[in-house]
């Protein structure tokens, strides 16, 4: 790859998300249901409040391209998020991949779920070869400089949060199994409940309150319900005033038996 006098845009002369592969079949670790439940939590309950949405794009099990030296290295965060980016690609299409230097702005925060095959990886504990591409840890921490890299082990339900500070990554104490990240004003925590069916332990996103942001159907639920309360408060009010009605039509009847005719004092006054 070759520049000119003056520069190309990147868009121009390096590869794009339409050059790069989007997928390999062949790679190991493709997501288990958990892979597959997870992240779909974090993506539904992660709304920072100090981003509009069509400024936030999320990364599922999705092909993150970082060094235009190598345009082919890739690794594939079991879940990321980007702000202060497009949701779309060019503001128009779905992406593919998300290629760093195409986009020009790198993950806020990326979120690993630990395997049994990728565990000493996850947390940098794994050497490499000088001729081989780095690990994830040294692409968050040193290439992307990431500022929260955050590992979940579904066994255990263990957390463990690293922020980025200076050159490398510490490991912060969690709080009663949150932790807040000031600049999205939002925190992750563990939550016991119910997701898609499945009671267990979950990640997932709260807000400046405290409380968990909730889910499209959670939402979907409570409004429900709401309705549901409306409804009933209706039928009751429409109950009472039907029964005042018929009271009324009694003590008509009875004062008319009497020759009285009554007057409820509902007429215009003279």
């Amino acid at each position: 790859m070759y520049q000119t006098d003056p520069p190309r845009p990147p868009k121009e002369y390096l590869p794009t998300m339409y050059d790069l592969p989007s997928e390999d079949p062949e790679e190991p670790g493709l997501p288990d249901e958990f892979h597959l439940l997870q992240p779909q939590l974090l993506r539904e309950t992660f709304c920072p409040a100090n981003f509009p949405e069509n400024q936030v794009f999320i990364g599922t099990d999705l092909n993150l391209y970082y060094d235009v030296r190598h345009p082919l290295w890739y690794k594939r965060p079991d879940w990321f998020a980007v702000v202060g980016v497009s949701k779309l690609y060019e503001q128009q299409e779905l992406r593919l991949s998300y290629v760093i230097w195409q986009e020009g702005v790198n993950p806020f925060v990326v979120v690993e779920l630990l395997s049994p095959g990728t565990e000493k990886e996850d947390l940098g504990q794994t050497l490499r070869d000088a001729s081989q591409p780095p690990t994830k840890w040294e692409v968050y921490e040193q290439i992307l400089r990431v500022p929260y890299y955050i590992v979940f082990d579904r066994y255990t339900d263990q957390l463990k949060v690293f922020q980025l500070q200076g050159s490398s990554y510490i490991e912060l104490e969690i709080n009663q199994g949150r932790i807040w990240l000031n600049h999205i004003q939002l925190g992750l925590g563990l939550w016991s409940g119910v997701y898609q069916g499945i009671e267990r332990q979950w990640l997932r996103w709260y807000d400046s309150s405290g409380s968990w942001v909730l889910t499209p159907a959670e939402q979907a639920e409570i409004e429900r319900q709401q309705a549901e309360i409306e409804r009933q408060q209706a039928e009751r009010e429409r109950q009472r005033a039907e029964r005042e009605r018929r009271r009324a039509e009694r003590l008509a009847a009875q004062l008319r038996a009497l020759g009285v005719e009554p007057d409820f004092g509902d007429e215009e006054q003279e």
